[in-house]
């Protein structure tokens, strides 16, 4: 256990609430808007003869963006451990962030089509769609830079075991808000198209950088400055993955297992939620406004607040992991359940349950994380945390995902006589059986506790 003090600086609060909710505004809009920009921008008159469909289009792109998420950060991660300043990261790569995200207003078919002298409409096509994926995978190095390998690792400087529950909560909820705020920013883009849509949001990405060089303070933990480390860089880039490693920190290992499993089920749907919402749920709804949508979201948000002060009494008075479990067992079923929400109403109903396991894991995991991760190697263990967290969850989920779409294609005819895909409730499903594998690392972390109160040389994993 380190020994910061369990207080945080008015500043720490400030970084961390200021900059987390601005970090997850922008991979929100990233996450969900990057993926309605190909779909109703770039895909709208439907995919030509020989080209990918739509919902293929949206997995290659998000497991491209992971993967240079990941190499990002066990390269940058390492880096900023061994220089020590992950201020000038996380504004850096702020203010890159933002002007990576502006230029993708200025992507269009016509624009493209311009630029490069291609007439042909499938050729056309086909560059538009990879330039977008490629600028997604450069604006994913400069937010990697910023939030995964700097701003994560800040966050476990500045705490300690005493205050990381309190935020964590705080961070988990901030992706909810910014939810919230990507949502009203959808009127933006009815209201003004996505050119002027990412060109606001990247000027205000890039002003937030211009802010963190005034008002963060990078820790004093870790290695002194000026001080030599004692392996090369490439050596500690490998550090996370040698067998000793991972034997000496079994528990961590296991809670980005648990990480990873979760991470994987909610990508299963994720990339296509809004599309689903869009073309599934909205149309069967009608009104939004009637007792037949009202009264179950009320029970619903009823629901989603049980189960969570449920997880956290839980975790309260069993411990973290017998929590886990009880999260586990809510995020599993609402997942299923989801599947049978045919209107706005009973989809709410339906998906409570997993919003009330969901948030505890989230919760829970990660403080776990950040406490079993070593104190003097935070930035090494960065990227480990972004396989589990980032690359095999966005490349194995949206990927089972397109084939659970396909697999049960529904269609319709849009504005310009195309037939185009539409994700099904299905996706919602296999979400659910890749979830019901949570249950596995959650229960041998029961099972090491057990065994290191009992003295066992078996839970000799970092604690």
């Amino acid at each position: 256990m380190n020994d910061k003090s369990s207080s945080l600086t008015k500043r720490s609060w400030f970084t961390i609430v200021f900059f987390g909710l601005m970090g997850q505004i922008a991979w929100n809009v990233e996450n969900i808007y990057f993926n309605t920009f190909l779909y109703n921008s770039v895909y709208e008159k439907g995919a030509a003869a020989g080209e990918p469909p739509v919902t293929k289009a949206i997995a290659i792109m998000v497991a491209l963006s992971a993967a240079t998420a990941v190499v990002t950060t066990f390269l940058m991660g390492t880096l900023s451990d061994r220089i020590n300043r992950r201020k000038a990261f996380i504004s850096v790569g702020y203010i890159a962030w933002g002007a990576v995200t502006a230029a993708f207003g200025l992507i269009s078919k016509e624009n493209v089509a311009a630029v490069t002298g291609i007439s042909d409409p499938a050729k056309v096509l086909t560059f538009t769609v990879w330039t977008v994926i490629i600028m997604d995978c450069v604006m994913t190095f400069m937010g990697s830079t910023r939030h995964d390998s700097a701003f994560n690792a800040w966050v476990t400087d500045v705490t300690s075991e005493g205050n990381r529950p309190l935020v964590e909560t705080v961070l988990t909820a901030l992706p909810v808000v910014a939810m919230g705020v990507v949502a009203g920013l959808g009127a933006v883009v009815v209201n003004t198209g996505y050119p002027l849509f990412f060109l606001m949001l990247g000027g205000t990405v890039s002003v937030c950088g211009v802010i963190g060089l005034f008002t963060i303070r990078d820790s004093k933990t870790g290695v002194a400055r000026g001080e030599k480390r004692k392996t090369g860089y490439f050596s500690e880039l490998v550090y996370g993955f040698r067998p000793r490693v991972i034997a000496d920190n079994s528990r961590l290992y296991l809670a980005l297992c648990a990480v990873c499993l979760f991470s994987v089920a909610g990508q299963v749907f994720t990339p296509y939620i809004v599309i689903y919402l869009q073309h599934v749920i909205l149309p069967a709804t009608g009104e939004l406004f009637t007792s037949g949508v009202i009264a179950p979201a009320a029970a619903g948000i009823a629901v989603l607040a049980a189960g969570i002060a449920a997880v956290m009494l839980t975790a309260k008075k069993w411990g973290r992991e017998k929590a886990l479990i009880v999260a586990a067992a809510l995020f599993t079923a609402g997942l299923f359940l989801t599947a049978y929400g045919k209107n706005a109403g009973t989809f709410i109903l339906c998906a409570a349950p997993m919003g009330a396991g969901y948030i505890p894991l989230i919760i829970l995991l990660n403080a776990s994380v950040r406490d079993l991760t070593p104190e003097d190697n935070v930035g090494l263990f960065q990227g480990v945390r972004m396989i589990f967290t980032v690359l095999l969850p966005m490349v194995i989920g949206p990927a089972i995902g397109d084939i659970a779409i396909r697999s049960s294609s529904v269609g319709y005819i849009n504005e310009y006589g195309v037939e185009a895909t539409v994700p099904t409730a299905l996706m919602f499903t296999c979400a659910g059986a890749v979830g019901a594998l949570v249950f596995i690392p959650v229960i041998a972390l029961n099972v090491l506790k057990l065994k290191k109160k009992s003295g066992s040389p078996a839970a000799d994993g970092n604690t």
